[in-house]
């Protein structure tokens, strides 16, 4: 029981450190309350492991500490989990996510779990350092969860396409039937009401990369298909089932390496649309670094 104060505290912190990392937003997961209590349980189970790794460890009892992350490697599961319910709903996009966008998110959700370990870890090594007394405790305690789970979340926040990239507006045009973007031939348009729509209400942006790095990483099918779908997401858009004419469109450029975006959005907000592209993540498998290689550098 001398270890009762030290468990609680850790195992409540943790808690509200995923608490804390769970949130909604215009990617709509978890969307609805069961998504919320799936998470929070399983958060609940990763805060009670890494509370009582440091009494285990105290009372040498290593056979438990093994059991302990035997069972927190069990937590890979939620990425499977995960994964499986969004490609489930993949269907039902009027913009797909795409199987890239789809894996990050599954990673995202299964690393959170392993912070509210790390963060129930913390408040009980400090719990137990500052036994001595309880008020020190209570405050190191609730400090040290603050600062671990802030941190920690900072850590964890990705770049995003400004990060990488510099974007500005486009015009429409187009080539006969063709639309073209920045001297990018986008795709055939072949109705005049179509392409009147495109040229009255849709807005384009070209994204040009920083660097060799961004220009290889913005190459990924995955992080254009999801620049499609979180601008989609964030700014709206203009069509219906079936209307495939209207799907927002990203096409790269072979030769510069720059990515153009077509859409015609439910508002036609130039610098809202700008300021999606900005926001839309970068995904961590379409992450490339030629940079680091010789043969990179050489090219650069």
């Amino acid at each position: 029981m001398q270890y009762l104060l030290t468990i609680i505290l850790g195992t409540i912190g943790g808690l509200l450190a995923r608490f804390y990392m769970l949130r909604r937003d215009y990617r709509q997961y978890p969307s609805y309350p069961q998504g919320w209590a799936i998470h929070l349980f399983i958060g609940f189970i990763g805060a009670f492991l890494g509370s009582i790794i440091v009494p285990s460890v105290l009372e040498q009892e290593f056979a438990a500490v093994s059991f302990l992350l035997l069972a927190a490697s069990q937590f890979r599961e939620v990425r499977n989990i995960e994964r499986s319910s969004l490609e489930k709903i993949e269907a039902t996009e009027l913009v797909v996510r795409g199987s890239a966008y789809i894996e990050g998110i599954a990673r995202v959700f299964e690393a959170r779990n392993y912070l509210s370990i790390i963060t129930s870890l913390f408040i009980s090594i400090v719990s137990e350092l500052l036994k001595f007394n309880l008020t020190l405790r209570l405050i190191g305690s609730t400090a040290t969860g603050l600062l671990t789970a802030g941190l920690l979340n900072y850590l964890m926040r990705g770049p995003s396409i400004s990060d990488i990239a510099d974007i500005k507006l486009a015009e429409i045009n187009f080539d006969g039937p063709i639309l073209d973007i920045g001297g990018v031939k986008v795709s055939n348009v072949g109705l005049d009401s179509v392409r009147e729509i495109y040229q009255k209400y849709g807005v384009a942006a070209e994204i040009h990369p920083k660097d060799p790095d961004a220009k290889a990483t913005l190459s990924n099918i995955g992080q254009m298909q999801a620049i499609a779908h979180d601008v989609s997401s964030m700014v709206g858009v203009r069509m219906d089932v079936g209307e495939q004419e209207y799907t927002p469109l990203v096409r790269r450029d072979p030769v510069s390496g720059k990515l153009v975006i077509v859409i015609v959005p439910s508002e036609d907000d130039e610098q809202a649309f700008l300021e999606a592209i900005s926001n839309v993540p970068v995904l961590e498998g379409a992450i490339r670094k030629p940079l680091r290689s010789v043969a990179g550098r050489m090219m650069d």
